[in-house]
């Protein structure tokens, strides 16, 4: 098997690792919702037509899907597991943005309205989380998945979109180190699905590491073609936040070997 098959088939989370670094960044970004005023949930973000209103709706939409699917009976099979997830996420991106909007004109039209339902989503997330084990499949838009590896994806929702919301408004809200490090990993491990093979290898230091694209394989010392950036940068060129050729023309990625260009593999998360 591949490197990078192997990395992503053998990655292993803490699932009450991952369940605290979910509940401490949502709390990050509540917090941080929670200052803001009417002027800036009518500023505009990244995110198309979505003002930063939109943006706090979807957050807590992200979070209440855990809610929703606890609640639910647990369904008969199993139809995603957490590596098919970056790819699932095109085809659902319609179904999103009309729910979104739905959030946003009816539980976050004023900051108080959108306080009252981050408390609200809060509470029923922390429930859900203490009342299902981590084996328990549960429902989603994308079929059936074991809550463990829903909770993973929870962290590459949060993270992103804390980043996109310190973005539009200038805020800065924090970033939980382990939902950090769980949504750097898991877009790593895309990457290295999307792109299979072992002649480039990126380093997202201190969280990541993969081999990937096709070509002759490194087997010892130092390899041909690597590429490295830290967290942020690698999730905003994940996510299509920012290009190949911006991150490498403002020396946020360090790229050395005739292999080395990622443009084509980028982003792996629509």
């Amino acid at each position: 098997m591949p490197p990078s098959k192997r990395a992503q088939r053998n990655r292993s989370y803490d699932p009450a690792k991952i369940r605290s670094a979910v509940l401490a960044q949502f709390d990050h970004v509540r917090q941080g919702v929670l200052t803001l005023t009417s002027e800036q949930l009518g500023r505009p973000t990244r995110l198309g037509e979505w003002t930063v209103r939109e943006l706090a709706a979807h957050i807590t939409m992200a979070m209440r899907s855990v809610v929703r699917g606890v609640a639910a009976p647990a369904p008969a099979t199993r139809d995603l597991t957490l590596l098919d997830w970056p790819l699932a996420t095109r085809q659902y991106a319609g179904d999103v943005d009309h729910d979104t909007r739905e959030i946003a004109e009816a539980g976050a039209h004023d900051p108080a309205a959108l306080a009252a339902l981050y408390e609200e989503t809060g509470r029923g997330l922390a429930d859900a989380l203490e009342a299902a084990p981590d084996e328990r499949l549960i429902v989603t838009r994308f079929g059936g998945v074991r809550l463990a590896d829903f909770l993973v994806t929870r962290t590459v929702e949060l993270i992103v979109h804390t980043d996109d919301l310190n973005h539009a408004t200038g805020l800065a809200v924090p970033y939980d180190r382990g939902a950090l490090a769980a949504c750097t990993r898991l877009l790593a491990d895309a990457l290295a699905g999307k792109a299979p093979g072992g002649s480039v290898e990126v380093r997202v230091p201190p969280y990541a590491v993969v081999q990937c694209v096709e070509g002759p394989r490194h087997t010892r010392g130092t390899p041909p073609n690597v590429v490295e950036t830290e967290p942020l940068t690698w999730i905003r060129l994940a996510t299509g936040r920012t290009t190949w050729a911006e991150a490498l023309s403002t020396a946020r990625v360090r790229a050395s070997g005739e292999r080395a260009d990622l443009a084509a593999h980028l982003p792996v998360l629509g």
